[in-house]
């Protein structure tokens, strides 16, 4: 893992409590609560979404692409070029690279995803220099509540699953 990534600015902390929010509004399905949020050039949000894949029945719906789609109707048009996405854990290759073809410069995200990140855990999408675009990263950002929201969702369902047997 990277650790050594930009220093998080201070609306990152702030931006990252409104992806918590949305990610809180997975709880009312069987998701993991994932949420994001894009930021646009202006500092307002104009995107997003929390993981809907159970809901959808839709391997793609993660936060990250819910909240891109969104961002992408408010702006008419794919380039988010001088938007944010702020996501509680660090994005998976798919949304990786839904962002790089957005054209997004900024990720903010808060937990680490040491079996599946693409952000410098597992692989590094975001910065790869081989891509036409590549992303300033800002890993760790509030991280202890982002974790401690999927520590809570994780042992919840398996202590349902103790219950079941």
């Amino acid at each position: 893992m990277d650790h050594c990534a930009a220093t998080a600015r201070p609306l990152h902390h702030e931006w990252m409590g409104l992806a918590l929010d949305a990610a809180r509004q997975a709880g009312s399905s069987a998701d993991v609560p994932i949420g994001a949020v894009v930021v646009g050039p202006d500092g307002t949000v104009i995107g997003a979404g929390w993981n809907q894949r159970e809901e959808l029945g839709d391997p793609t719906a993660h936060a990250e692409v819910q909240a891109i789609r969104q961002a992408a109707a408010v702006l008419g048009g794919w380039r988010l070029a001088g938007c944010t996405l702020v996501v509680t854990l660090e994005p998976c290759a798919m949304c990786a690279g839904a962002s790089i073809l957005a054209r997004i410069p900024t990720v903010v995200f808060g937990a680490w995803d040491p079996k599946a990140g693409a952000a410098g855990s597992v692989f590094d999408v975001l910065r790869e220099r081989r891509l036409n675009h590549w992303t300033e990263v800002f890993p760790g950002v509030r991280e202890a509540e982002c974790a401690q929201l999927l520590t809570g969702f994780f042992g919840a369902r398996r202590a349902d699953d103790r219950t079941e047997r």
